[in-house]
């Protein structure tokens, strides 16, 4: 595991912030909290706010890596939230990278890997550290995902396959090929041991899954040290999955229906959805590399992802012109961001996808 330089925040606040590190030292904390943030201020004072709160049930300490921030992110959490570690980097260094650094600095038993546009409801902490101290099988732990309106979001997902991806493909999801390899990696039709109910069923019992989304990732900080910390080779996307499937070799991968996080889903990637979007491909296709893919199925399907970036692009700005004919402001936002990340990736990130 590779660490930048990182510099805590110092100043009267900041100070402070090294202090009360140093007066709890011997104190056992149950679970580090690590978030990386990146231009999300707001959401993050809010995340922020919810686990001060759920400190009072749970020993825990929070740590943020901040990874170059230019919309005052860093100067709030020392401002307002001095008994954070906070780690400042002075460029995005990406996801992987960023929670390592803040795993390095952990001293609790547990990790809790926490996205900034998060919010943990009160008994959500307590929970996930109850379940995992009750079940030492469990390697990773996460729970239902809920937007602010309450509506389930996919919280897991079977392990990527080739040929559940290539459906993606316009023209192959337009013949119907892989549909039911898709069906099975979006955690529709998954078999037993993994067979799942509604997501949206908060009364379901615990389960096994393959992967779990990395909004919110509960383990036990000896899992993580034995299994391996992130892969530092993937900057933003598939991370996640290669932690899961790792992990998933030697213990158990958990779906924990009946606890909840409010996830304000995809804040910051749509605030910088070049970057994101196009790392996330990247990030899909080292996974396959990795995780298997022969080279020749892995070259074909960059040439796919290649040659379908143009038709989907032309696909959504005929959606995006439809749309504010009918008057549609909000759902021709959404075609214009996709359309923004399909120009991103074809001008700028196509050599860095053939270098996976």
């Amino acid at each position: 595991m590779s660490l930048l330089p990182i510099e805590t925040v110092r100043g009267a606040r900041g100070q402070r912030t090294a202090d009360n590190r140093q007066r709890i030292a011997d104190v056992e904390i149950d679970v580090s909290v690590c978030i990386v943030n990146w231009n999300c201020r707001d959401y993050l004072q809010a995340c922020l706010q919810s686990l001060r709160e759920a400190a009072l049930e749970v020993a825990l300490e929070v740590l943020v890596v901040d990874n170059g921030s230019s919309d005052g992110a860093a100067d709030m959490v020392a401002e307002l939230f001095p008994e954070v570690v906070l780690i400042r980097n002075a460029e995005n260094v990406g996801f992987a990278r960023g929670n390592n650094q803040a795993a390095e600095l952990a001293r609790g038993r547990y990790l809790f890997f926490l996205n900034n546009d998060t919010v943990v409801p009160p008994g959500t902490l307590r929970g996930l550290l109850d379940y995992a101290q009750a079940h030492p099988e469990a390697g990773i732990l996460g729970p239902q995902l809920r937007d602010e309106q309450g509506k389930p979001q996919l919280s897991y997902r079977a392990r990527p396959t080739l040929t559940a991806l290539l459906h993606r493909i316009t023209w192959l999801r337009w013949l119907g090929v892989f549909r039911e390899e898709y069906r099975r990696y979006r955690g529709r039709d998954i078999p037993a041991p993994y067979s799942l109910r509604n997501e949206g069923d908060k009364e379901g019992e615990p389960r096994p899954v393959e992967i779990l989304m990395g909004a919110a990732l509960f383990m036990p900080r000896a899992v993580f040290r034995a299994c391996g910390a992130w892969d530092e080779e993937y900057t933003f996307g598939g991370e996640d999955i290669d932690l899961c499937a790792r992990v998933g070799r030697r213990y158990r991968v958990i779906y924990h229906p009946g606890l909840e996080i409010v996830h304000f889903n995809r804040v910051s990637s749509r605030q910088h959805i070049g970057f994101s979007y196009s790392h996330t491909v990247i990030g899909v296709a080292r996974f396959l590399r990795k995780h298997g893919c022969s080279p020749a199925a892995l070259q074909f399907y960059k040439i796919a992802l290649m040659l379908d970036a143009p038709l989907r692009w032309f696909g959504h700005a005929v959606r995006y012109a439809w749309r504010r004919l009918r008057r549609q402001p909000h759902r021709a936002a959404k075609s214009r961001i996709v359309m923004r990340g399909l120009e991103h990736f074809l001008l700028h990130e196509l050599p860095a996808l053939w270098r996976v």
